[in-house]
């Protein structure tokens, strides 16, 4: 029991009752000299007045005993746990910010390699562009958080040179990308009027066939390659039963033809054999076809994976007549839906000129392994 202490307690609590020494020894009946001593440490109250000292000044016995307020105690002892859990918070707070760190180098090398990967496989494509478009953003706010969280950042913003650098290569950069991004606009917005523009023009009137076969400045000219001598160059009108032709351009022009022609004896054994002279390629496996067209003999057939086919055909029971197809595109695809302009019974089984067909994907592949 520290006697000082209690003394130098009883002074203060006299004092903050604004009482002399006087006063205070007339409440309870002693002398002045006794709460002097009392106050000095030099002796202390009877225990008899302990409670009532304690009543009076509204403190609790085990704080006279003490020497000071419990309230005092409380406060000092919450200021040490409240340290300790600074302490305690600070440590799991480093814990935490040092796995956001790693977290934050191990995203940035890994956008990275995303953003490199798409790089070098990159093909001219819309959907690809837009892709590495948003890995590059991606690359730069990880790249910024991760700089931030690991304190580079502020160091490199007191450095105002390096800052006044930076800010010059990030709007160079901003500046060419936004470049890019409007090229990529413009090129996008190009395709697409272009492709609205396009109009599918369906055509029956047999009265324009050679027009369209010999006049090359005719806006829905046939192409004239070693494919279309498969068609006649020359026709007589009143000998076509059927006949229809679709162009459509959206971007590269694509034609649908189909026509069957009744000849004479001796004008069928001479188409006949022009025909025949053209031979019959190899075509079964190109855009998925398995065979000739159920009911008919192909007499002539040129065939492209790139392009399509070109083929004309007599029926199992000869009748003097010959049919004429041309399913002729570019890129590997066909847009329109060729049952809409082609009837099925002359179309070649399994067909398959869709986009993401099996021979577009194969050249997409071939395309890839070359550029690796």
């Amino acid at each position: 029991m520290d006697q000082k202490k209690i003394g130098r307690f009883l002074k203060t609590l006299r004092n903050d009752k604004g009482l002399t020494q006087e006063q205070l020894a007339a409440h309870f009946n002693t002398t002045s000299r006794s709460v002097s001593r009392w106050e000095t440490g030099s002796s202390l109250p009877d225990i008899s007045l302990l409670v009532d000292l304690a009543d009076f000044y509204d403190v609790d016995v085990r704080e006279l005993i003490d020497g000071e307020r419990k309230t005092d105690m409380m406060d000092s002892e919450i200021r040490e746990v409240a340290d300790k859990m600074a302490d305690y918070a600070g440590n799991e707070k480093n814990k935490l910010l040092r796995f956001i760190q790693i977290v934050g180098v191990l995203g940035v090398f890994g956008t990275l390699i995303s953003l490199i990967l798409q790089v070098l496989s990159y093909e001219p494509d819309l959907k690809r562009a837009l892709a590495i478009l948003a890995s590059f953003g991606g690359f730069v706010i990880m790249g910024i958080i991760t700089l931030y969280v690991t304190g580079i950042l502020g160091r490199i913003a007191k450095h105002k040179r390096f800052v006044k650098t930076a800010k010059i290569v990030t709007i160079v950069m901003l500046a060419i990308g936004a470049i890019q991004i409007l090229k990529m606009v413009v090129a996008v917005a190009l395709m697409l009027l272009i492709s609205f523009s396009g109009k599918i023009t369906v055509m029956d009137d047999i009265s324009d066939y050679e027009l369209y076969r010999q006049d090359q400045d005719n806006e829905y000219h046939l192409p004239i390659n070693d494919m279309t001598e498969v068609l006649p160059y020359e026709i007589s009108e009143e000998d076509v039963t059927d006949y229809q032709y679709t162009y459509y351009n959206p971007w590269d022009a694509q034609y649908i033809l189909y026509m069957t022609i009744e000849y004479d004896d001796s004008s069928y054994e001479a188409e006949k054999d022009r025909l025949e002279k053209i031979g019959v390629e190899d075509y079964k496996g190109i855009y998925s076809v398995t065979d000739e067209p159920s009911g008919y003999d192909l007499v002539a057939m040129d065939s492209d994976s790139y392009n399509g086919f070109v083929y004309a055909m007599v029926p199992e029971e000869e009748d003097g007549s010959i049919t004429y197809v041309m399913i002729y595109f570019c890129n590997y695809f066909l847009d329109l839906d060729i049952h809409e302009y082609i009837p099925d019974e002359l179309l070649l089984p399994g067909f398959d000129a869709t986009d993401g067909n099996p021979d577009q994907e194969a050249f997409k592949e071939e395309v890839n392994r070359k550029n690796k």
